[in-house]
């Protein structure tokens, strides 16, 4: 049964080794532990004719991501790629502990040494598939969905972009922050304007606006109102400037920081955290949009945003229409083993480990580099 925010399988076609940009140093085994290089050695050496199946597995329930890379990668640095049977899941699958989602079958010194890479190539998109699924599945505790925006590209190294953000979008993601988290299915990245624009215009949150909707008036204008620390003023502020043009206002208040509004209303503290985006101040800003006939205008949240605190956020009913997300879907927290389970037809496997057949297993045709 199809879920909710999910890519599943059926609807994708595989990413081949034109979308990765490999680094070529991989078939030096520059990446590769350097015991499995000495194993790639010894069986070209004393076993040459050895024919193993290897097979990868993790131990939770999860969401599926990386098998198209870690098939470009076989098809891209195993010797004679053409030549390994290789049976694989779709990005996108939901998978359980110990399922088999990938086995190859071959030489050992064919592909063996690329053992590590295939793990953490899965362990790290099927990670951010899985966390990306289950805030958007939090997201929708209310019962109807609301759009996760992946905004993970100031929390891990740049050169992560494509991947993760490939891996947000098979986990469900409506939208990601920039142009590389788009690369690999050629999107563009989603977003509209940060503090330091607003800064530029000495916390003038209209006068911002009003710069931005004149450079990109084909955009939804959507403000950032945090900034002066004072969101249900500067809000109604873009609001009247606007009217029904204003599309949405973002909170992205600091978690240090307790909102003007509380400061001028004593009488509302005492039974709440009052500091940074909380329930009580998007309801407040809710009710003061609406009061004034700004109900059209919608509320994004960002800012240190969780599967548990936006699962909070919709068990309370807390007005929220979109959020943004980042740090939180980062987090690698599953992890992949490889194998081998067969070796020259028969099982053969370490204490503890056996050949797991999985009848949902595709067989992958090769593709050469050029296709």
């Amino acid at each position: 049964m199809k879920e909710i925010g999910l890519k599943l399988s059926g609807e994708i076609e595989r990413l081949t080794n034109k979308t990765f940009k490999f680094d070529e140093r991989i078939k030096e085994g520059w990446f590769s532990a350097v015991y499995f290089l000495k194993t790639k050695e010894i069986a070209e050496e004393k076993l040459p004719h050895n024919y193993v199946t290897m097979q990868f597995f993790q131990k939770r329930n999860a969401v599926l991501c990386g098998t198209d890379e870690a098939i470009a990668l076989l098809h891209t640095f195993a010797d004679k790629p053409e030549t390994l049977k290789i049976h694989s899941l779709k990005d996108g699958d939901r998978i359980g502990p110990y399922e088999s989602v990938l086995t190859i079958s071959g030489a050992y010194q064919q592909f063996g040494y690329l053992e590590g890479i295939i793990d953490g190539i899965l362990a790290r998109r099927t990670s951010v598939a899985t966390n990306v699924y289950n805030v958007v599945k939090a997201a929708r505790t209310s019962g109807s969905q609301k759009p996760v925006i992946f905004m993970g590209d100031r929390d891990d190294h740049y050169t992560q972009q494509a991947g993760d953000g490939y891996a947000a979008f098979i986990g469900g993601s409506t939208a990601q922050a920039t142009h590389a988290m788009n690369e690999w299915w050629g999107k563009q990245g989603m977003g509209t304007m940060p503090h330091a624009l607003i800064q530029m215009f000495r916390g003038d949150i209209v006068a911002a606006t009003k710069a931005y909707h004149e450079m990109y008036p084909e955009d939804d204008i959507a403000a950032l109102v945090d900034y002066n620390n004072d969101v249900i003023t500067d809000s109604l502020k873009v609001a009247r400037e606007f009217g029904e043009e204003l599309k949405s206002v973002r909170l992205d208040t600091s978690g240090n920081l307790v909102d003007k509004y509380f400061l001028r209303n004593h009488h509302l503290m005492g039974t709440f955290d009052p500091r940074g985006v909380n329930p009580q101040l998007i309801f407040a800003l809710r009710k003061a949009l609406d009061d004034e006939g700004y109900s059209n205008v919608k509320i994004m949240v960002s800012g240190g945003f969780t599967e548990d605190r936006i699962r909070e956020y919709e068990e309370l009913g807390v007005p929220v229409d979109m959020y943004g997300v980042g740090r939180s879907l980062l987090s690698i927290n599953i992890g992949f083993t490889g194998d081998n389970v067969l070796l020259n037809g028969t099982p053969s496997a370490k204490e503890g480990r056996r050949y797991r057949p999985n009848a949902r297993l595709e067989e992958v045709d090769y593709f050469s580099e050029s296709e």
